[in-house]
């Protein structure tokens, strides 16, 4: 076992892929080391998988399941499109489904009754049977296809949140359907009329509506709200209108986030749940399975295999073979209350291109280049308020944040994955509270040295090159001092500059405010992160910090700051490269209302703070 387990990586074939060197058998290989490693840590007759680290605020019994049900889930995808199964996948998960299933077993699973997790981990296990249907399900003896019913069942009755999680219960019950267990179609039909309540247009959904805003965009858009909707369709038999309008969707959307990819593999850090890792290799997937994609075959095998590849030479599997909470590598401080020693799994959503054939063209055909690796990338996501560029010359995306903040109305502390200025595939933010200066912001410090927060954020404008926003200028919470400010926000995205421009709004007479414009939190050598002044009176500096970042263990944040004047235009340059670049030539001047940004080639921007 341990041989097998541990054994090299295959030759890589640069004909085939001359990108990446990757081909099925190397995802075929990494699926089955990954389930392989995780069987060291399994209950006697496999219900739980127990890797160590510590528990979510579920508890060890649904640690225990999680493990099971999203390993099970690349186990499927596994089976689903080769008759090869070398490690007897299908009967060591047989097993577990009928020992957990089972509710007088010692590995009985918590019940989807008791509290909310197992009713996701249901949702896995429903789309893991039914692919590997022939292999599993129809193998399992009479008792045990009734005990899993019943174990699926309450899905029909229990309350999911008004999320993401609605597919979670919708995929859950259309597995119920398709083998005669209990399925209530008026659910399906009002989880369906509520998805479609959160579709903002152009492709991406909000995760949820929180007091009338939607504002809540990351990487569940593709890793659920697309994959989920169409595997619906796929477990439902779905072949007219549903269908069609889902595949058009997820055509849209990936006409956008095809380009949320750095040329390495690296995917945008952007939102929770980041320690799925691969998950995002899963909305590509989705759309070579559904015909839903606008990348040929070639270019789609080329994005998923960039960004396997990319995690598996970061070092994402440890030594034991194991996915642990972090991004690159193992980083505690990425876990959220939620997230157990199972919850990386989920990253099995990134295996979901294995359900096609070898003879599929995905899996055959040459691969082909990113548009990224071609010519430089500047592209608008108008629900999220996002613009998007990435640069040929290092193969790094960024993208400026001007509407995402995952809150409701409400003045509460901002959260580093959403409401940061900026994020890109070679940085994420420094996961501290704001005791230092925050790295990727337009903030203000109060003399006692409290940060503003960059939440409730309002999208003003958003054009081919420029965005603007408003914030309001709070503390975490109502200040009477500064509850008549807003800070208005700007951004000018050329290639690997940002021109970044803030003005303070309103009436203010108390104690003196620092305004601080930050650059990305940049870890290792060989790349740039810088701010340069270009309106204002700015003292420079920077702010180390260790341990605090997914990407490395040290960190350095660039910043300029100054005396805040309420109504004064300000404005930066904020820099992230690969290579040595220059920022001479670039000007920007305040005319009015408008700021007049001009390049070096004496190409002009022009962007109103209103």
């Amino acid at each position: 076992m341990g041989e097998r387990r541990h054994a090299e990586r295959l030759t890589e074939d640069r004909t085939l892929s001359p990108y990446t060197g990757w081909t099925r058998a190397h995802w075929e290989q990494t699926a089955d080391r990954t389930l392989l490693a995780l069987r060291d840590f399994a209950s006697p007759r496999h219900a739980n998988l127990d890797p160590p680290g510590p528990a979510s605020r579920s508890g060890t019994a649904s640690d225990g399941l999680e493990g099971f049900a999203r390993s099970f889930l690349t186990a499927g995808f596994r089976l689903a499109g080769s008759d090869d199964d070398p490690h007897d996948h299908a009967g060591w998960y047989a097993e577990g489904l009928a020992a957990g299933a089972d509710p007088a077993s010692p590995e009985a699973w918590p019940r989807l009754t008791e509290f909310g997790q197992p009713r996701v981990e249901a949702a896995a296990m429903a789309i893991a049977l039914h692919e590997s249907r022939a292999q599993v399900w129809d193998k399992l003896d009479d008792r045990t296809r009734v005990q899993v019913v019943e174990w699926l069942a309450p899905a029909n009755q229990v309350t999911y949140s008004a999320s993401n999680w609605l597919w979670f219960q919708n995929v859950t019950l259309a597995f119920l359907r398709s083998v005669g267990g209990p399925c209530d179609e008026a659910v399906i039909e009002r989880n369906i009329a509520t998805l479609d309540t959160f579709y903002q247009g152009d492709g991406w959904y909000t995760d949820g509506i929180r007091e009338g805003r939607t504002t809540h965009y990351d990487w569940y858009n593709g890793w659920v709200m697309h994959l989920f909707s169409l595997w619906y369709c796929r477990m439902s038999g779905e072949t007219g209108e549903l269908l069609d309008g889902y595949r058009g969707r997820l055509h849209e959307y990936l006409g956008t986030v095809q380009h949320l990819v750095g040329a390495d593999g690296a995917p945008l850090h952007q939102g929770r749940s980041l320690v799925y890792r691969f998950a995002t290799a899963s909305p590509y997937w989705a759309g070579a399975i559904f015909d839903a994609s606008p990348l040929p075959p070639g270019a789609t095998r080329r994005l998923t295999s960039g960004i396997l590849s990319w995690f598996a030479d970061a070092g994402a599997w440890d030594d034991r073979g194991l996915l642990g909470l972090g991004w690159r590598t193992a980083f505690p401080r990425m876990r959220q209350s939620y997230s157990g020693p199972g919850s990386p799994y989920w990253a099995s959503l990134g295996f979901a291109g294995l359900v096609l054939p070898a003879g599929h063209p995905v899996w055959r055909a040459r691969e082909e280049p990113l548009q990224l690796e071609q010519s430089d990338v500047s592209v608008v996501a108008r629900p999220p308020g996002w613009l998007i560029s990435g640069t040929t010359a290092d193969g790094i995306v960024r993208v400026v944040n001007h509407g995402t903040d995952h809150a409701g109305t409400e003045l509460t502390a901002e959260d580093p994955l959403y409401c940061r200025h900026a994020y890109s595939t070679i940085t994420g933010p420094d996961l501290v509270d704001a005791d230092e200066v925050p790295d990727n912001q337009v903030a203000v410090r109060r003399p006692d040295g409290r940060w503003s927060q960059r939440r409730p954020i309002t999208l003003l404008s958003l054009g081919p090159r420029t965005a603007v926003s408003r914030f309001p200028l709070q503390f975490g919470a109502e200040d009477p001092e500064t509850a008549d400010l807003s800070v208005v926000a700007a951004s000018v995205l050329r290639g690997p500059f940002e021109v970044r421009i803030a003005r303070v709004d309103g009436q203010y007479d108390g104690e003196p405010l620092t305004l601080t414009i930050s650059g990305y939190a940049l870890t290792g050598s060989g790349r740039e992160s810088t701010v340069v002044p270009l309106i204002g009176e700015w003292q420079e500096g920077s702010t180390t910090r260790e341990g605090v970042n997914a990407f490395g263990e040290v960190s350095v944040t660039p910043w300029v700051e100054t005396s805040l004047e309420p109504g004064r235009v300000y404005a930066a340059i904020v820099l992230l490269s690969g290579q040595d670049c220059t920022t001479d030539g670039i000007t920007a001047e305040v005319d009015g209302a408008k700021v007049v940004v001009t390049w070096p080639d004496q190409q002009q921007d022009v962007v109103a703070l209103k």
